[in-house]
C-alpha cells in the first residue's frame, strides 16, 4: 500500500481517478452535452463531413452517377488543468488511495467550473475556441425581455435555418423562473421538470449550477451539441507541494498562503482536455434585455450597368433572418427595431440594384415576418 510521503508525484489511482472524472460529468453540464471523445495524445484530428456524396435513381442499365463530398479536418488538442488544495501534513500518512477518495468533491468541482467557464463563456480559456462566441460570431444570439417564448424559439429556428437540429439546452440557474411561465399554443407548460431532468420545446436542458455561467451574456444557449468536441485524456496526475506560496490562496490576514509558514502541504491535481466547436453556426443563444436596433455597416459602389449600384451590408443576414433595403432622395427612411418592414424590397447581400446616384439608401436586416433587428444607412453610387 503507498502512502502520500513515499508518493510525491505520480497518477492518481484509477478507481479514484475514474470517481473524480465521473463527478465531473456530472457537476459539468457542457460535458453532458457535448460530444466526448477518448484522446490518446495531446491531438486528435477529426474528420467532419460538411458535404455530402448525393444518391440517385437509376434506370435498369443505366451508369451510376457519382458525386464528391467535401470535408474538414480540425485537429482538437488537450490543455493542462491543474488544481492545488492545501491540506494539513498529516495527509502525507494517509494512503494515496484514501487522500484522493477523501478529496474527490473539491478536485472535482474546481476541474468541472473551471470547464463550463471556458468551453461556455471562453473564461480563463485555453482554447480558440468557445460556445458563445460562436454564437456571437454568427449573429445568433435573440435579445428580448417581453416574448421569451418567441425568442427562445427564434434562437432555435437559426440553428434550423443554418440546416441543423438543435438537440438541447444549457441555461444559467436563474432563467428557470421565466420557463416556469411559459406556455405553449395549447396552454401546456413549455418548461417541464421530469424526474429524468428538465425539458424545452421536447428538447433537455441543463442548468450551471456551479457558477461558471456568464449572466452578463446569455440566459440560454441551444444549439446541436455534437458539433462541441471535448476530448478526454485518460488519467490524473497529483504532485505534493511543500514550500509553496499560493497567491491565489489567502490566508485569514489577506495575505497569499504559505504553505511553510502554516505548516501545511498542498495537492496540485492534474488532468488533460481538449475542447473544440466543430460548426460554429450550430448554436444560438436568447437573453433576457431590453432589445434594441443594431448596426449594419453599408457600403454602396458603381453596378455593371448604367443605373446600378452594388450593395453589400455587414454583418449579413443569417440563420432564416434576410436582408430588404428602401431607397429615398433626401433622407434615408428611419427604421426602430421590430418596426414592420415587410413593404421594403428583399435582395441577397452583394446584389446589384436599380437605384439613384446620389438618393439614400437604408438597409435592414429583418426577421421572417418583415420585424427590424439591425438597420444601416448608406449614398447611393451608381453607374454612369
Amino acid at each position: 500500500m503507498s502512502y502520500l510521503k513515499n508518493e510525491l508525484t505520480g497518477f492518481v489511482p484509477t478507481p479514484q481517478a475514474t470517481d473524480i472524472i465521473k463527478s465531473v460529468a456530472r457537476g459539468s453540464s457542457i460535458l453532458r452535452m457535448a460530444k466526448t471523445e477518448t484522446m490518446t495524445s495531446d491531438k486528435k484530428k477529426f474528420n467532419v463531413l460538411t458535404d455530402g456524396p448525393g444518391a440517385y435513381w437509376v434506370g435498369e442499365g443505366e451508369r451510376i452517377q457519382t458525386s464528391g463530398s467535401e470535408w474538414i479536418h480540425p485537429v482538437i488538442e488537450a490543455k493542462k488543468l491543474a488544481v492545488i488544495i492545501p491540506v494539513t501534513k498529516e495527509k502525507l500518512d494517509d494512503t494515496v488511495i484514501n487522500v484522493f477518495s477523501e478529496l474527490r468533491p473539491e478536485i472535482a468541482e474546481a476541474f468541472y467550473k473551471a470547464i463550463d467557464a471556458a468551453c461556455l463563456f471562453g473564461i480563463n480559456s485555453p482554447f480558440n475556441t468557445n460556445i458563445m462566441a460562436a454564437a456571437e460570431g454568427n449573429n445568433m444570439l435573440v435579445v428580448d425581455n417581453s416574448n421569451i417564448d418567441i425568442a427562445v424559439s427564434d434562437a432555435m429556428a437559426m440553428v434550423e435555418e443554418n440546416g441543423y437540429d438543435p438537440s438541447g439546452f444549457i441555461g444559467r440557474i436563474g432563467v428557470k423562473n421565466q420557463l416556469r411561465k411559459l406556455r405553449d399554443a395549447n396552454g401546456s407548460p413549455a418548461y417541464v421538470n421530469g424526474t429524468t431532468g428538465g425539458e424545452l420545446y421536447g428538447q433537455p436542458i441543463e442548468f450551471v449550477r456551479n457558477g461558471a455561467w456568464s449572466n452578463a451574456k446569455a440566459d440560454l444557449i441551444t444549439g446541436e451539441w455534437k458539433y462541441a468536441v471535448i476530448g478526454i485524456r485518460n488519467g490524473i496526475t497529483y504532485e505534493i507541494l511543500r514550500e509553496a506560496t499560493l497567491q491565489g490562496t489567502l490566508d485569514s490576514d489577506g495575505k497569499p498562503l504559505s504553505l511553510a509558514e502554516q505548516d501545511m502541504v498542498a495537492i496540485k491535481a492534474t488532468m488533460r482536455l481538449g475542447f473544440l466547436v466543430v460548426k460554429d453556426d450550430a448554436f444560438a443563444a436568447y437573453k433576457n434585455g431590453v432589445p434594441t436596433l443594431g448596426t449594419l455597416t453599408v457600403t454602396s459602389t458603381a453596378g455593371s450597368e448604367s443605373g446600378t449600384t452594388k450593395i453589400e451590408a455587414v454583418p449579413s443576414a443569417t440563420g432564416g433572418y434576410k436582408l430588404v433595403y428602401k431607397t429615398a432622395a433626401s433622407t434615408a427612411p428611419t427604421v426602430t427595431y421590430d418596426a414592420d418592414l415587410s413593404s421594403w424590397t428583399e435582395f441577397n447581400n452583394g446584389d446589384e440594384i436599380t437605384a439613384t446616384n446620389g438618393h439614400k439608401i437604408a438597409v435592414a436586416i429583418v426577421t421572417a415576418e418583415g420585424k427590424a433587428r439591425k438597420a444601416g444607412f448608406a449614398t447611393v453610387v451608381s453607374a454612369s
